[in-house]
């Protein structure tokens, strides 16, 4: 649609820097890998294999180097082989058409030890992860996220946490401050519920607890503005029929005329503060928020469909993908996770566009006759094959 094109132009800043891609891949001792070594190069790269054979991990593991941690479990020691006390991923990112001098790239490396220490470096430098999704920025879709309408709220809370990081520097710290003291304030009044403890002790965790929460909720809230017309031009381009497709903020703590997020919560504690002395645990907050999907400001988990679900999730990747590039002109790395067989035809179609327009994107799948044969023409492909030696991947075509 034309007019879906002209609001994406509006949202997407001109190309102010190179496209970067992830050139090089290696992995020691992850779930099925005993050992893998990896040139990639720009361009969709096709991954296809048989279910469990290890399309999965080789996405995880590059989950691992753009955020320090797996989109599939918290446990880091679940990712070490079966046998050994180790795991390594190394990853070197650089310049699409670099010339040579510049094509050592950027060095990352996460390795997680058998008792649970976790380092992570860049060039060789440790660093916090943070600075991993600065150098490799992706977008994941997977087929669990088709749950993301209807599923529970926590799902759309991860989402909007791990879409806030980028655009907000300070918003992981924020995080692990408030997830902290929800702890100790939660166990506080556990034991004043308990008669162990004094409701005057809270003060000393509802200061951090309203700053942090606070200032999530704003970055959440710009978050949303930020995302409202590359989403709304999406959606349009993938469903030209249905009404605007919108999301908004749902919350327990909503602004009064003239609050700001702190004031607002500052109140809802106080007006919640006999509640949760009687249940031992905070009613309010971020960690009880949700994200709304709304198509003509109706509430999708009461009618929408199946395909209005898919086309809903979609147009958010999409969007997000937008939202990315927009920060300094660098297109995301864009991992598929086996989600072209939950598409019908014309949203593969849509999907298809988008990966032809990105220096890189990862697509996994168990049936390549599945996808888009022109798709199949241009990709590089990767077979992925498990035995008794553990999982390895041969180049060939799909």
């Amino acid at each position: 649609m034309p007019g879906s094109t002209r609001a994406r132009d509006r949202v997407v800043a001109p190309r102010s820097r190179p496209p970067t891609l992830l050139r090089s891949l290696a992995l020691r001792n992850l779930r099925g890998y005993a050992s893998l070594d990896l040139t990639l190069g720009p361009g969709p790269q096709l991954v296809w294999g048989p279910n469990a054979a290890g399309k999965t991990t080789l996405l995880e593991a590059i989950v691992l180097l753009a955020l320090g941690r797996s989109h599939r479990t918290g446990a880091d020691a679940e990712l070490i082989r079966w046998g050994t006390d180790f795991l390594r991923v190394e990853g070197v990112v650089g310049i699409a058409g670099a010339e040579e001098e510049e094509a050592e790239g950027v060095a990352l490396d996460v390795s997680v030890q058998a008792g649970g220490r976790k380092r992570i470096q860049v060039n060789g430098v440790p660093r916090r992860p943070a600075a991993l999704a600065e150098q490799l920025r992706t977008v994941l879709f997977a087929p669990e996220e088709m749950l993301l309408v209807v599923g529970p709220p926590t799902l759309r809370r991860t989402a909007l946490d791990q879409l806030a990081g980028p655009h907000t520097p300070m918003y992981g710290s924020h995080l692990t401050t408030y997830t902290r003291v929800l702890s100790q304030r939660n166990s506080l009044l556990r034991q004043i519920r308990d008669g162990e403890a004094d409701r005057a002790q809270l003060r000393y965790w509802d200061e951090p607890f309203l700053a942090s929460g606070a200032a999530i909720v704003a970055a959440r809230l710009r978050l949303l503005e930020l995302l409202a017309e590359p989403l709304a031009a999406a959606h349009l381009e993938i469903a030209p029929a249905e009404d605007p497709l919108t999301l908004a903020y749902g919350t327990n703590a909503p602004l009064l005329p003239g609050e700001s997020p702190r004031d607002a919560l500052a109140r809802r504690l106080h007006e919640t503060a006999e509640k949760e002395a009687w249940n031992g645990t905070t009613l309010v907050g971020p960690h009880r928020d949700d994200l709304v999907f709304r198509i003509g400001g109706r509430d999708l988990t009461t009618f929408a469909s199946r395909g209005q679900q898919r086309t809903a999730i979609l147009a958010l990747k999409l969007a997000e993908l937008d939202l990315l590039t927009a920060l300094d002109g660098r297109p995301p790395l864009l991992l598929l996770d086996d989600v072209f067989s939950e598409l019908d035809p014309l949203r593969r179609g849509h999907l298809v566009r988008r990966i032809a327009e990105l220096p890189q994107a990862l697509v996994t799948t168990t049936v390549p006759e599945d996808l888009d044969p022109d798709l199949r023409r241009r990709a590089h492909a990767w077979r992925v094959i498990a035995d008794v030696e553990g999982a390895r991947i041969e180049e060939g075509e799909a």
